[in-house]
Protein backbone atom coordinates (compact mmCIF):
# COMPACT_ATOMS: atom_id res chain seq x y z
CA UNK A 1 0.00 0.00 0.00
CA UNK A 2 1.48 3.34 -1.06
CA UNK A 3 2.37 6.02 1.47
CA UNK A 4 -0.10 8.88 1.70
CA UNK A 5 2.11 11.60 3.16
CA UNK A 6 5.73 12.53 2.77
CA UNK A 7 8.11 10.13 4.53
CA UNK A 8 10.48 11.68 7.04
CA UNK A 9 13.88 12.92 5.95
CA UNK A 10 16.31 10.00 6.29
CA UNK A 11 13.53 7.40 6.57
CA UNK A 12 14.09 4.00 4.98
CA UNK A 13 11.15 2.83 2.86
CA UNK A 14 10.56 0.50 -0.08
CA UNK A 15 10.33 1.83 -3.62
CA UNK A 16 8.79 -0.07 -6.52
CA UNK A 17 10.86 0.58 -9.64
CA UNK A 18 9.28 -2.31 -11.57
CA UNK A 19 6.73 -0.25 -13.54
CA UNK A 20 7.88 2.15 -16.23
CA UNK A 21 11.62 1.58 -15.98
CA UNK A 22 13.99 -0.38 -18.21
CA UNK A 23 17.47 -1.75 -17.55
CA UNK A 24 20.06 -0.38 -16.86
CA UNK A 25 17.68 1.66 -14.67
CA UNK A 26 16.47 0.12 -11.45
CA UNK A 27 13.70 -2.34 -12.29
CA UNK A 28 12.73 -3.97 -9.00
CA UNK A 29 11.37 -3.23 -5.56
CA UNK A 30 14.16 -2.18 -3.23
CA UNK A 31 14.85 -0.24 -0.04
CA UNK A 32 15.67 3.44 -0.41
CA UNK A 33 16.50 6.31 1.91
CA UNK A 34 14.51 9.55 1.62
CA UNK A 35 16.91 12.46 1.13
CA UNK A 36 14.45 15.32 0.61
CA UNK A 37 12.37 16.92 3.35
CA UNK A 38 8.63 17.32 2.79
CA UNK A 39 8.22 20.28 0.43
CA UNK A 40 4.78 21.90 0.29
CA UNK A 41 5.05 22.92 -3.37
CA UNK A 42 5.98 19.38 -4.44
CA UNK A 43 3.01 17.39 -3.17
CA UNK A 44 3.24 13.67 -3.78
CA UNK A 45 6.97 13.63 -4.61
CA UNK A 46 10.17 12.94 -2.71
CA UNK A 47 13.77 12.26 -3.65
CA UNK A 48 15.31 8.92 -2.72
CA UNK A 49 18.61 7.06 -3.03
CA UNK A 50 18.79 3.31 -3.54
CA UNK A 51 20.17 0.96 -0.90
CA UNK A 52 21.69 -2.44 -1.58
CA UNK A 53 22.84 -5.35 0.54
CA UNK A 54 25.46 -6.19 -2.10
CA UNK A 55 28.78 -4.34 -1.69
CA UNK A 56 29.82 -2.40 -4.80
CA UNK A 57 32.71 -3.77 -6.80
CA UNK A 58 34.65 -1.57 -7.02
CA UNK A 59 33.52 0.94 -4.41
CA UNK A 60 33.34 4.51 -5.70
CA UNK A 61 33.03 7.87 -3.90
CA UNK A 62 29.26 7.75 -4.50
CA UNK A 63 28.98 4.54 -2.44
CA UNK A 64 29.01 4.31 1.34
CA UNK A 65 28.32 1.62 3.89
CA UNK A 66 25.63 2.14 6.53
CA UNK A 67 25.06 0.04 9.62
CA UNK A 68 21.37 0.01 10.56
CA UNK A 69 20.25 -0.40 14.14
CA UNK A 70 17.69 -1.78 14.55
CA UNK A 71 17.76 -3.99 11.48
CA UNK A 72 14.84 -3.99 9.06
CA UNK A 73 12.85 -7.22 8.85
CA UNK A 74 13.70 -10.05 6.46
CA UNK A 75 14.58 -10.07 3.56
CA UNK A 76 16.24 -6.66 4.14
CA UNK A 77 17.81 -7.60 7.48
CA UNK A 78 21.44 -7.31 6.44
CA UNK A 79 23.63 -5.81 9.20
CA UNK A 80 25.02 -3.37 6.64
CA UNK A 81 23.65 -1.75 3.51
CA UNK A 82 25.33 0.16 0.75
CA UNK A 83 24.16 3.55 -0.47
CA UNK A 84 24.13 3.64 -4.26
CA UNK A 85 24.12 7.44 -4.59
CA UNK A 86 24.52 7.28 -8.34
CA UNK A 87 20.95 5.91 -8.29
CA UNK A 88 19.12 9.03 -7.09
CA UNK A 89 15.53 9.57 -8.17
CA UNK A 90 12.52 11.77 -7.46
CA UNK A 91 9.49 9.49 -7.26
CA UNK A 92 5.79 9.72 -6.55
CA UNK A 93 4.38 8.48 -3.27
CA UNK A 94 2.51 5.79 -5.23
CA UNK A 95 5.89 4.01 -5.65
CA UNK A 96 6.71 4.08 -1.92
CA UNK A 97 5.66 1.70 0.82
CA UNK A 98 6.58 1.37 4.47
CA UNK A 99 8.54 -1.76 5.40
CA UNK A 100 6.18 -4.13 7.21
CA UNK A 101 7.34 -5.83 10.41
CA UNK A 102 4.31 -8.04 11.00
CA UNK A 103 1.38 -7.46 13.33
CA UNK A 104 1.07 -6.38 16.91
CA UNK A 105 0.05 -9.55 18.79
CA UNK A 106 -2.28 -7.66 21.14
CA UNK A 107 -4.09 -5.39 18.69
CA UNK A 108 -3.57 -7.18 15.38
CA UNK A 109 -2.53 -3.87 13.77
CA UNK A 110 0.30 -3.81 11.25
CA UNK A 111 3.68 -2.70 12.52
CA UNK A 112 6.21 -0.89 10.36
CA UNK A 113 9.95 -0.28 10.35
CA UNK A 114 10.29 3.45 10.97
CA UNK A 115 14.07 3.85 11.23
CA UNK A 116 15.50 7.20 10.15
CA UNK A 117 19.19 7.76 9.58
CA UNK A 118 21.12 9.83 12.09
CA UNK A 119 22.23 13.36 11.13
CA UNK A 120 25.76 12.04 10.64
CA UNK A 121 24.60 9.18 8.41
CA UNK A 122 22.42 11.55 6.37
CA UNK A 123 25.36 13.94 5.90
CA UNK A 124 27.45 11.01 4.61
CA UNK A 125 24.68 10.02 2.19
CA UNK A 126 24.43 13.61 0.93
CA UNK A 127 28.19 13.68 0.28
CA UNK A 128 27.80 10.50 -1.75
CA UNK A 129 24.93 12.08 -3.72
CA UNK A 130 27.12 15.06 -4.58
CA UNK A 131 29.79 12.66 -5.85
CA UNK A 132 27.14 10.79 -7.85
CA UNK A 133 26.06 14.06 -9.50
CA UNK A 134 29.65 15.12 -10.23
CA UNK A 135 29.39 17.95 -7.67
CA UNK A 136 32.05 16.57 -5.31
CA UNK A 137 33.61 20.04 -4.88
CA UNK A 138 30.61 20.95 -2.73
CA UNK A 139 31.24 18.16 -0.20
CA UNK A 140 33.58 20.41 1.80
CA UNK A 141 30.52 22.50 2.75
CA UNK A 142 28.75 19.59 4.47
Amino acid sequence: MAVEKAPNLGQIVLCDFSAGFKEPEMVKRRPVVVISPPISWRPGLCTVVALSTTPPDPARPYHCRLVLDPLPPSPWDSPEVWVKADLIMTVGFHRLDLIRCGRNPASGKRQYYTKCLSKEQLATVRKCVLHGLGLFGLTKHL
